[in-house]
Protein backbone atom coordinates (compact mmCIF):
# COMPACT_ATOMS: atom_id res chain seq x y z
CA UNK A 1 0.00 0.00 0.00
CA UNK A 2 1.38 3.48 -1.18
CA UNK A 3 0.29 6.70 1.24
CA UNK A 4 1.31 9.80 1.18
CA UNK A 5 2.37 12.06 4.19
CA UNK A 6 1.69 15.35 4.29
CA UNK A 7 3.65 17.24 7.49
CA UNK A 8 2.93 21.11 8.49
CA UNK A 9 4.10 23.89 10.87
CA UNK A 10 6.59 22.30 13.85
CA UNK A 11 6.26 18.49 12.40
CA UNK A 12 7.83 19.65 9.13
CA UNK A 13 10.05 21.74 10.81
CA UNK A 14 11.51 18.82 12.92
CA UNK A 15 11.00 16.03 10.25
CA UNK A 16 13.04 18.48 7.63
CA UNK A 17 10.20 17.91 5.03
CA UNK A 18 6.70 18.75 4.11
CA UNK A 19 5.47 15.42 2.20
CA UNK A 20 6.77 12.29 1.40
CA UNK A 21 5.27 9.34 -0.54
CA UNK A 22 6.05 6.14 1.18
CA UNK A 23 5.24 2.18 0.56
CA UNK A 24 3.96 0.57 3.48
CA UNK A 25 4.77 -2.89 4.26
CA UNK A 26 1.89 -5.64 5.03
CA UNK A 27 0.30 -5.08 7.86
CA UNK A 28 0.60 -1.35 8.17
CA UNK A 29 -3.13 -0.31 7.84
CA UNK A 30 -3.88 1.62 10.44
CA UNK A 31 -3.29 4.59 11.89
CA UNK A 32 -1.45 3.22 15.16
CA UNK A 33 0.32 0.88 13.15
CA UNK A 34 1.77 3.64 10.87
CA UNK A 35 2.97 5.72 13.94
CA UNK A 36 4.33 2.65 14.78
CA UNK A 37 5.85 2.16 11.33
CA UNK A 38 6.98 5.69 11.17
CA UNK A 39 9.13 6.17 14.82
CA UNK A 40 10.93 2.74 14.25
CA UNK A 41 12.88 5.13 11.88
CA UNK A 42 14.38 6.79 14.73
CA UNK A 43 14.61 10.43 15.63
CA UNK A 44 13.17 13.00 14.58
CA UNK A 45 10.38 10.35 13.70
CA UNK A 46 9.92 8.83 16.60
CA UNK A 47 8.03 11.76 17.88
CA UNK A 48 5.42 11.08 15.99
CA UNK A 49 5.25 7.57 17.59
CA UNK A 50 5.25 9.33 21.40
CA UNK A 51 2.27 10.94 23.10
CA UNK A 52 2.58 14.45 21.83
CA UNK A 53 -0.74 15.56 20.47
CA UNK A 54 -0.35 15.56 17.01
CA UNK A 55 -3.33 15.65 14.74
CA UNK A 56 -3.90 13.36 12.09
CA UNK A 57 -6.64 13.64 9.16
CA UNK A 58 -7.00 10.98 6.54
CA UNK A 59 -7.79 12.33 2.89
CA UNK A 60 -8.76 15.62 4.64
CA UNK A 61 -10.98 14.06 7.32
CA UNK A 62 -9.93 14.43 10.92
CA UNK A 63 -8.69 11.16 12.05
CA UNK A 64 -8.09 9.56 15.92
CA UNK A 65 -4.12 8.31 15.93
CA UNK A 66 -5.38 4.75 16.66
CA UNK A 67 -7.67 2.38 14.71
CA UNK A 68 -8.84 4.48 12.18
CA UNK A 69 -8.10 2.58 8.80
CA UNK A 70 -5.60 3.27 6.00
CA UNK A 71 -6.27 1.75 1.89
CA UNK A 72 -3.86 2.76 -1.13
CA UNK A 73 -3.68 6.06 -1.93
CA UNK A 74 -4.81 8.19 0.80
CA UNK A 75 -3.24 11.41 2.49
CA UNK A 76 -2.30 11.14 5.57
CA UNK A 77 -1.63 14.93 7.26
CA UNK A 78 0.28 15.36 10.40
CA UNK A 79 -0.03 18.89 12.38
CA UNK A 80 0.96 19.53 15.65
CA UNK A 81 -1.87 20.55 18.23
CA UNK A 82 -3.93 24.04 17.56
CA UNK A 83 -4.69 25.78 19.56
CA UNK A 84 -7.16 28.96 19.47
CA UNK A 85 -7.35 32.30 21.75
Amino acid sequence: MVVKLLYFADVRDALGRAAETIELPAGVASMAALRRHLGARGAPWSLLAGECGWGFAVNRAMAGDGDAALCDGDEVAVFPPVTGG
